[in-house]
């Protein structure tokens, strides 16, 4: 079973937004949308850019501010390149008002 850290408080994250936190030490791309949070590496795997300072495109979409990959916030897949290597994503649970990743 996997471990879960405490991220930031729900409340404190408006939805249809992404941003950076740190969980476990770990910076990590968290994604509110449709009501749902995702948990995604923060690294672009094209270039070293920073995924959750990226732009949501639709409801289950980001937008790397690099080079303009774009990524599935669900299954962290390529959509468009140039990146061609998906996310790694993260298992995310809400407990107690407060968004909860499963980093390592």
């Amino acid at each position: 079973m996997a471990e879960f850290f405490d991220a930031v408080p729900a409340d404190d994250v408006p939805g249809e937004t992404a941003s950076v936190v740190e969980v476990n030490g770990k910076e990590v791309a968290l994604v509110h949308t449709g009501g749902v949070f995702y948990a995604l590496a923060n690294e672009c795997t094209h270039a070293n850019y920073s995924i959750g300072e990226g732009d949501l495109v639709g409801e289950n979409v980001i937008e790397c501010p690099g080079h303009g990959s774009t990524f599935n916030v669900q299954t962290g897949d390529v959509i468009s390149g140039p990146a061609d290597e998906p996310l790694e994503t993260y298992e995310v649970e809400v407990v107690d008002g407060m968004v909860r990743v499963a980093v390592e």
